[in-house]
């Protein structure tokens, strides 16, 4: 029986053990083009989000709809992601300045219902 031991699996087995290999893993990933979640879910930007301001301005009801995708408590250090500060005092991560988010409708991974709703939500690309 052949075991492998996959980059996602190492990583998180030395994080567990304190290590901080976790840290330098990107947040998302991408597939068929697009920004996804650990889970696999597509991964949204909001038009009004101003990127390199630091900050969503997705709040309330907005952020029941479009959930964010938050921070733990180390920062991420791969190319191109940051945190940014949540009104609620949250940390969300951001790609590229701009901060990512779900959307509550997409029912499993690959769905990309949120794209061009209300014409300022799009699917977060590489």
């Amino acid at each position: 029986m052949k075991t492998t031991l996959t980059l996602a699996t190492f990583a998180a087995f030395t994080a567990l053990a304190g290590c901080s290999t976790m840290e330098t893993q990107a947040p998302a990933q991408t597939v068929d083009g697009v920004l996804v979640g650990a889970n696999g879910m597509t991964l949204y930007t909001f038009d009004k989000d101003t990127a390199g301001s630091g900050k969503s301005t997705c709040n309330g009801q907005c952020a029941v709809n479009w959930p964010p995708l938050m921070a733990g408590t180390s920062a991420p250090t791969a190319p191109n992601y940051s945190v940014v500060q949540r009104d609620d005092g949250g940390r969300q991560i951001a790609y590229k300045g701009k901060p990512l988010y779900y959307w509550v409708k997409d029912a499993k991974p690959g769905d990309k219902t949120g794209d061009g709703v209300n014409k300022v939500w799009r699917t977060a690309t590489p």
